[in-house]
């Protein structure tokens, strides 16, 4: 018998920016205030994640420039992480850099092999202001650096160069949504 609360399970579907939207561009700001309303963006981003078939989403992303993700993302060993941070860092990224397929929600139907490390450790808060500190390897730490740099300003698209970029910008100026 699960005990909690599934997370999402109260939020609300909340619409996602795409790329181009200038939030995206922008670094988001410390979270200060650990009142009512950061629990409920939390619950709404956990539920526009799971509408949106993503396995991990940054506050900017539904157009709130605050230092928060929610993540529900496997590693390469199909081990489920779940979960939220507030404020994060990353504090440790090692491993050798692997070329993956990487997408975005902010991009939608669109991926390119984007360079990460396989090993990234985050530290942050929760919703409740209580330390956590997050391990990732292979595609969770994927995940993890993807997150954090949308909370920087950036985005994966970022991370492309040479001819995988043009072709990236290309498949940007013709998605339906651009």
């Amino acid at each position: 018998m699960r005990h909690g609360t599934i997370p999402g399970a109260s939020g609300r579907v909340r619409p996602l920016t795409l790329l181009g939207d200038p939030v995206l561009g922008t670094p988001c700001a410390e979270v200060t205030d650990f009142g009512p309303e950061l629990a409920v963006l939390v619950e709404d981003m956990f539920a526009t994640m799971y509408a949106a078939r993503g396995v991990g989403l940054a506050a900017n992303q539904v157009g709130v420039g605050l230092r928060v993700f929610v993540y529900d993302c496997p590693d390469d060993e199909d081990t489920r992480h779940l979960g939220h941070v507030v404020n994060p860092r990353v504090v440790e990224l090692d491993g050798v850099t692997v070329r993956g397929p990487e997408g975005c929600l902010s991009l939608p139907g669109l991926e390119a092999a984007t360079p990460r490390f396989d090993h990234a450790v985050v530290e942050g808060v929760t919703v409740a202001g209580e330390p956590v500190r997050v391990h990732g390897t292979g595609f969770f730490a994927r995940c993890l650096q993807h997150e954090c740099e949308h909370l920087d300003g950036g985005v994966y698209v970022d991370r492309v160069g040479g001819w995988r970029r043009r072709r990236l910008l290309r498949q940007v100026a013709r998605a339906p949504w651009s």
